[in-house]
């Protein structure tokens, strides 16, 4: 396992920029030293959850900057979610409500910071923890339609929030106990009897005296797979001052006379969502931490516990051509994560979202199945790609540890439950990928890529070559399906029988977006680094070949590949895997994280004894 960051001034690894990202060597200690715990990872009884992840909170929050300091940096949100998430997925999601959401709205859409200042300086300091509230439970794509109301009062000039039934109740993470509860709560505008749109409000939830007046929280809502304090939340006539209204550029004069520069009620959604791109930015670090470590843990594993059985006895599990194919595609597709995740950061830091711009130009998209992709579409596919890859990248490992993967004390089932959690959160992935794939539709065609000029199968550059051209020929094969659609028909007519379609293309952009960023950065070390060239380029096409074998059917159907191609990908793994070998304890150094951070037992160099001296044991006899 990983020992950590280097001390102040060692030169980097070849990799570790890439994983960490372009942060100074005292700030990954810092994230060292803030995330380490010595009482283990959480247990199962629920009274301390909340307790334990408010400390958590307010460790970091002494520890790091400023939370308006770190928006403004995307490389070290990064680092920080990177290795939250493989100390603790639950308090990563608490940070994600806190930093990301809740605190990022205030930050980017209050025009006036000094109107806000006490509740900047308590959230900042982790005395208050924040809460994002979007979601309402009684509607699909809630976030289109959205129910919650803050009606003006021009006489006191104050909002009054209103959920108008049951149905609008939001669906948050927050408790009764430990601490202040300050939400961030999206709700409809309404002026002059007028809807103005959807805006952010920020709203006291719970105070040093409790639930506050107009606030009805329901008991907490289990979720095994990402165990927080769950609960949803009515509003009833909750008065709000004028400042509490995150109104961006947004105005209402003094004789109650609402404008907004934007002129659109969807611009302003996407305005309001803004804070949806640093989301959709950071959370590829979070699962790509995980997932490097996960395969970690599995590569651990495989190289230390001995089969029994009669084909071989005694032989290490990694020996077994099936374990490497697993294990090591793990790694590789970890690899990848990896690679994602630095580019989506890029991106961002492009975007001029995280310094603090955040202007809305242009929609990307239609504003069909969700908000998401019309606010940006490469976030929102390295978003939807990354969820569904860790989660299918931390299972895999599991089972490849047997029983020691499913135990809750080697966190692998917590990174898993955490993967899947966000396949519905933070933009559910399925819509995301039907909104990516109606979108591609309005793009000119472009030519396919003949087979005959693609690179050789099992190197870096194959894969993408291979999803361009899946991606137009899917597109090409959507374009006549909907042009096949009786005329005159409603878009709920003629894109139902599509979905399945949309949603395979929009998932094959947002692949092939991942596959460039592989190949980019496998370029890149190999020029800076030739050193890990070899281990580079091995992941990289390791990396493309597991793809295409899991996506075989897919690429036979569309033409893509031929039926012979698909049947020389096993010996292709094969090959990648042998050059992989003799670099897997290097990769195992560089992917991992710190045992005093990760507290797994299937960490250890002997992980049988480890777990056996975590256990308490009783002898039975005589006293």
């Amino acid at each position: 396992m990983s020992s950590g960051p280097p001390p102040q001034g060692e030169p980097r690894t070849h990799l570790e920029e890439l994983i960490h990202g372009p942060v100074s060597a005292s700030f990954l200690r810092t994230l060292r030293a803030s995330l380490s715990d010595d009482s283990g990872p959480p247990g199962p009884d629920p009274a301390d959850r909340e307790p334990r992840l408010r400390r958590r909170l307010r460790r970091l929050a002494d520890s790091l900057p400023p939370g308006r300091e770190l928006l403004d940096r995307p490389e070290q949100l990064g680092a920080l979610f990177g290795w939250a998430a493989v100390a603790d997925p639950p308090l990563t999601m608490v940070l994600i409500n806190h930093y990301l959401l809740a605190l990022n709205s205030m930050d980017r859409l209050a025009p006036d910071h000094d109107l806000l200042k006490s509740r900047f300086g308590a959230m900042e300091s982790g005395r208050a923890k924040g809460v994002f509230m979007i979601t309402e439970v009684g509607l699909a794509n809630s976030h289109l339609a959205t129910r919650t109301t803050a009606e003006f009062d021009p006489v006191s000039r104050e909002f009054v929030l209103d959920s108008p039934d049951p149905a609008a109740a939001k669906f948050t993470a927050g408790t009764l106990d430990d601490g202040p509860l300050i939400g961030t709560a999206l709700a409809r505008l309404v002026v002059a009897g007028a809807d103005c749109g959807v805006f952010s409000f920020v709203v006291d939830l719970v105070d040093k005296d409790g639930l506050r007046p107009g606030v009805e929280m329901s008991d907490t809502i289990e979720l095994s797979a990402l165990p927080l304090d769950y609960a949803q939340f009515r509003f009833h006539n909750l008065r709000l001052p004028y400042e509490h209204w995150l109104r961006d550029s947004a105005v209402i004069d003094a004789d109650g006379v609402f404008r907004d520069p934007l002129g659109s009620p969807d611009l302003r959604l996407q305005r309001t969502l803004c804070v949806g791109q640093v989301l959709w930015a950071v959370l590829p670090s979070a699962l790509a931490a995980i997932s490097r470590q996960s395969a970690v843990l599995a590569l651990r594993y495989a190289r230390r516990r001995r089969t029994q059985g009669r084909l071989a006895p005694g032989t290490p599990l990694l020996d077994y051509r099936t374990q490497q194919h697993g294990v090591l595609g793990a790694l590789a597709e970890a690899f990848a994560l990896t690679c994602a995740a630095s580019r989506s950061l890029t991106v961002l830091a492009e975007s001029g979202v995280a310094a603090g711009d955040g202007a809305v130009r242009e929609v990307d998209g239609p504003m069909t199945f969700a908000p998401w992709s019309a606010v940006s579409r490469p976030l929102s596919a390295y978003k939807a790609h990354t969820v569904r890859a860790a989660a299918r990248i931390t299972a895999d490992c599991q089972r490849h540890c047997g029983f020691s993967g499913h135990l809750d004390v080697n966190r692998l089932a917590a990174y898993h439950g955490f993967s899947r959690s966000f396949d519905a959160a933070g933009g559910d992935s399925q819509l995301i990928f039907f909104d990516l794939g109606r979108a591609l539709l309005d793009e000119a065609p472009r030519p396919d890529e003949p087979a005959a000029g693609r690179p050789s199968p099992g190197s870096p550059d194959w894969w993408p070559s291979v999803l361009r051209s899946h991606e137009q020929r899917l597109t090409d094969r959507l374009r006549r399906l909907r042009d096949r659609s009786a005329p005159g028909a409603d878009e709920f007519a003629v894109w139902n029988p599509l979905l399945s379609d949309a949603g395979e293309l929009g998932e094959t952009y947002a692949a092939r977006l991942v596959a460039d960023d592989v190949a980019r950065a496998a370029a890149d070390l190999g020029v800076r680094h030739p050193e890990s060239s070899a281990a580079v380029s091995a992941l990289a096409g390791l990396y493309g070949a597991v793809s295409a074998r899991r996506l075989a059917g897919s690429l036979l159907t569309a033409g893509t590949l031929r039926s012979a191609e698909i049947r020389q990908l096993p010996a292709i793994v094969d090959r990648l895997c042998d050059r992989l070998l003799p670099h897997l304890g290097s990769l195992e150094e560089e992917f991992g994280y710190p045992q005093a951070v990760v507290g797994a037992p299937l960490g250890e160099p002997d992980f049988n004894s480890a777990l056996a001296g975590s256990l308490g044991w009783h002898r039975g006899g005589p006293s």
